[in-house]
């Protein structure tokens, strides 16, 4: 029989994680609710009760980039807690004693969430033609805009799954998941200009990835914001499109070899 090369059978392995995962969420599909009515509840908020206030109809348009951000951003917590179960149930040392490649149990998981976050953002895009929400810009720069928003999705799901592995209990694990989340997330431009906020909060929100992520897709999407905020500045705004990805791909650096090196750990438990 011909030996399996290592990369082909990572990939093998990994999908068949992943379809195991996500076979999980057909058979429980309260597990979507998160994903799904979370960001609805967002976009309700933002855009009924505060849009007024901040702009009306065109900060409807600006509001949408940092709702899938911020969507996206949150469904870390599907790898998080999902890592956190597998371990509490025993399922991970099960895994351990198959002969399969150790980084498909974390690579399985983070793609299949991979694909909520496509869910998800299909939901969101619905949800933004309702509201008023246009892609303004070109076919190719929105698909760039998707697939800069989908890197930062996979790069956050390391950080759940490193998250996760750390967590002694689900229970912790949910919790873990969301104490350093809101905040990163509303120190930001995500939903409003980053101008508005007092001096140290400002620089943290102009270097911060939600908000990078978040420009990418105005820029891309060209939505443009209300006249009343003001216009964003310095190198991260300028370069927003390339600093969205240099995060991602940094945080991916930083977060894979530590969650696999924590893995080893406590899957040789």
């Amino acid at each position: 029989m011909a030996r399996i090369s290592a990369p082909v059978r990572v990939f093998r392995d990994s999908g068949i994680v992943a379809y195991r995962n996500l076979l999980t969420i057909l058979r429980v599909p309260t597990l979507l609710v998160t994903a799904t009515i979370q960001p609805l509840m967002f976009v309700g908020v933002f855009a009924y009760i505060f849009a007024e206030s901040l702009g009306g109809s065109q900060y409807r348009e600006f509001l949408i980039a940092g709702i899938f951000t911020q969507t996206v951003a949150f469904n870390a917590a599907f790898t998080t807690v999902g890592l956190a179960n597998d371990l509490q149930k025993g399922i991970i040392d099960r895994m351990r004693t198959l002969p399969m490649s150790r980084l498909a149990v974390l690579m399985g998981r983070t793609l299949s969430d991979l694909v909520v976050n496509v869910l998800s953002l299909a939901v969101m895009v619905g949800c933004g033609y309702v509201v008023g929400w246009r892609i303004n810009g070109g076919i190719a720069d929105a698909a760039v805009a998707f697939a800069v928003i989908l890197l930062f999705a996979f790069a956050m799901s390391w950080v759940g799954a490193l998250t996760g592995l750390l967590s002694p209990t689900v229970e912790v694990a949910q919790s873990a998941g969301l104490i350093w989340m809101f905040p990163l997330t509303f120190i930001s431009s995500a939903f409003i200009s980053a101008d508005s906020l007092p001096g140290p909060l400002r620089a943290i929100a102009e270097w911060n990835p939600i908000t990078a992520v978040s420009a990418a897709g105005r820029k891309l999407f060209v939505n443009n914001a209300p006249p009343t905020f003001a216009p964003p500045h310095g190198w991260p705004a300028e370069h927003c499109v390339e600093y969205a990805v240099y995060c991602s791909l940094a945080i991916l650096a930083v977060a894979v070899p530590l969650a696999l090196a924590r893995y080893r750990k406590v899957a040789s438990h």
